[in-house]
């Protein structure tokens, strides 16, 4: 009789039930409550009823409304900000926008526009930014003027302009931006120019085939910014630059052009001009000596990215006001040939992405004592003994950026010559500690260290000793001896810790003490490792952090655990192989209840059981109790169970008299 009631017992059991009820999405996804929907990519014929009156921001790009008129969106009098990018409009009718008073920005980009009704747009009270890309113009007349009094930024960019001259009643007296970009502007005159009322434009004409400018086209303008990025020929430009004034001019070419040679003769236009910061990227210098910088002595930012420099002339003379120096993508051999001492007023020099290993010799930057910050990431620099020699002279500098180096040997105080560091990155570079002393002890001031993926010893518990400053640290891709942090780590000694990034460092396990020093502490990043549910107890005396502990292997997490997780601000937990079955049932409640603090809820996915793999943790609703035929199974049990008592009692009784 024992089998069938075993069988009766597991049936019963595994009687439960487990089904997961999927809720439908809205049609437009809301991203504020009653304000701001995204709607894009719907295929979308009109609004839809769902969109509240109260909308203010709304993405409805990549729909289809060939026309719009005055009552498209009259019933979202609200509107902000309204995309429609690419919705294959054609018209726009008289009064589209009339009840739309607060309408900010409106962006048509992308639309094979036809008509524009020249009441269009009236109606906003203060239409301030107006996006007209990719939209077939060829004449600036198709515009409508009506109501732009307000307008700060015009993006007429990818269009068949081959004018900028625009109507007499067109206002750009509040223009701020101004936007040419690829069009078939070939020829600028004082004429086109003199209609920009605007003082301080940032005025973008890259990518024109511009072949002549009249002299002195820009005379008496002043310019927040000049863009002429991919003319061929420097000088023309230049020569209509005479007597204007712009904070920035960018005159770089782009990869894909043919090659273009500087010659210091082009450059005599700069003279001409007032100007605070240039960039020349990718041109080719002809006769590179001092006197090439012969018209840069006011400048106080210099843009030299791959323009294929071997080295900076000695002798160049007036550039005392140089603040910032970009030398990136450029063949230096060693840090000496750019010859610092040229520019002694330097705050910001970047020399990223060197084609040729950098070698960092010895007090090159010497004369740079105002130096703030050097970023010579990416370089293939190595330096078995750095970086005292290497940086001397530098007292004031902040920031330090050496990732993605080859290898760097650091013994004690590594950085004694630079003792007001605050930012040091040194990611992606294979790094060798000499001494079992912290080389970073003589930076009290440091507030972020970046120490990711530089194949550590973490076990060395004096490493970060003297950093009573930090505030961001990042370990990622650093292993711990035998996977575990345990409860004396090297983070004793950085009490103030507010970011902490532990991410990828096969870690298996860790001590609930281990985090007992970081009082501070407000955002923990543990994804990509290996940590089980009983890790969590670390956290346990933490409060408001934000928390990643995506890609671990958390499968059940238990009740005890669960006000871990409540009192934390934000928590991911997505691609990790969690149970959806009654087994993990407060879990699985519990997430449903605290989506609003859950980070990437979507890619929150069940592992087991297998019929619910890869569906949404949001999506699941277990129903454990027991059903109709556990309960009928459970009585047949029981009244089975009393009958066998009854039977095995009645055995034994009739056996004891049998023997008495």
């Amino acid at each position: 009789m024992a089998p069938p009631v075993s069988c009766l017992l597991v049936a019963m059991l595994f009687s439960a039930s487990c089904k997961a009820t999927t809720f439908s999405d809205q049609t437009c996804t809301e991203k504020e409550a009653n304000k701001t929907y995204n709607c894009e990519n719907l295929g979308l014929r009109e609004i839809p009823d769902t969109l509240p009156n109260t909308t203010e921001f709304l993405e409805f790009s990549f729909n289809f409304l060939p026309a719009i008129q005055n009552t498209t969106f009259c019933r979202l009098t609200n509107l902000i900000f309204l995309d429609l990018t690419r919705c294959q409009i054609n018209w726009i009718h008289e009064d589209t926008f009339q009840s739309h008073h607060q309408l900010d920005t409106l962006v048509l980009t992308g639309n094979p526009l036809i008509f524009m009704a020249k009441t269009s747009l009236l109606g906003p009270r203060a239409l301030k930014h107006l996006f007209l890309i990719h939209t077939g113009i060829s004449n600036l007349d198709f515009i409508p003027v009506h109501n732009l009094e307000n307008l700060e930024s015009l993006y007429l960019g990818s269009n068949y302009i081959s004018s900028m001259k625009f109507p007499e009643n067109f206002p750009t007296q509040n223009l701020k931006v101004l936007d040419f970009q690829n069009n078939a502007l070939h020829f600028l005159s004082r004429e086109d120019l003199n209609a920009l009322g605007a003082t301080n434009l940032s005025l973008n004409l890259d990518s024109n085939d511009l072949k002549g400018m009249e002299p002195g086209a820009f005379h008496a303008k002043a310019f927040r910014s000049l863009r002429f990025g991919g003319i061929l020929d420097v000088s023309v430009i230049l020569k209509g630059l005479q007597n204007s004034t712009t904070q920035s001019l960018w005159l770089g070419t782009y990869w894909d052009t043919e090659r273009q040679d500087l010659t210091p003769a082009m450059l005599e236009g700069l003279c001409e001009m007032s100007v605070e910061s240039i960039s020349l990227r990718r041109y080719h210098f002809s006769d590179l000596s001092a006197t090439t910088f012969r018209c840069f002595t006011g400048l106080r930012e210099l843009d030299l990215t791959a323009a294929h420099l071997k080295e900076l002339p000695s002798g160049i003379q007036g550039m005392n006001s140089l603040q910032k120096l970009v030398l990136n993508v450029n063949h230096f051999e060693q840090l000496c040939q750019i010859n610092a001492a040229s520019f002694p007023a330097l705050t910001d020099l970047s020399i990223k992405g060197n084609l040729k290993e950098l070698d960092l010799g010895a007090g090159c930057l010497e004369k740079l004592e105002n130096l703030r910050r050097l970023d010579l990431s990416r370089s293939g620099i190595k330096a078995s003994d750095c970086c005292n020699l290497q940086l001397k002279g530098l007292h004031r500098l902040q920031h330090l950026n050496l990732s993605y180096a080859e290898s760097i040997g650091l013994r004690s105080q590594a950085f004694q010559e630079s003792p007001k560091l605050e930012v040091l990155d040194l990611a992606f570079t294979h790094l060798t500690v000499r001494v079992p002393q912290s080389p970073f002890q003589n930076l009290p001031l440091l507030q972020a260290l970046n120490l990711s993926h530089c194949l550590l010893d973490a076990s060395n518990q004096h490493l970060l000793e003297g950093l009573a400053g930090l505030r961001q640290l990042n370990l990622q891709g650093n292993h711990f001896q035998d996977g575990s942090l345990s409860k004396t780590n090297l983070l004793q000694t950085v009490a103030g810790v507010e970011v902490l990034i532990l991410s990828s460092c096969e870690l298996l396990s860790i001590d609930p003490q281990a985090f007992f020093g970081l009082g501070n502490v407000t955002h923990i990043d543990l994804s990509h490792n290996s940590l089980t549910e009983s890790s969590l107890d670390a956290l346990g005396h933490l409060k408001g952090l934000y928390l990643n502990l995506a890609a671990n292997s958390l499968r059940i997490i238990l009740p005890r655990l669960l006000p871990i997780l409540s009192q934390q601000s934000t928590i991911n937990l997505s691609h990790n192989p969690l149970d959806c079955t009654c087994s993990n049932a407060g879990f699985l409640t519990w997430f449903r209840e605290n989506l609003h603090r859950l980070e990437d809820a979507e890619e929150t996915v069940c592992a087991n059981p297998p019929s619910l793999r890869g569906v949404k943790l949001s999506e699941v609703d277990l129903s454990c109790g027991l059903t109709a035929l556990g309960i009928f199974f459970l009585v047949v049990f029981l009244f089975l169970f009393t009958i066998l008592l009854i039977f095995v009692v009645k055995f034994l009784l009739r056996w004891k008299y049998q023997h008495i």
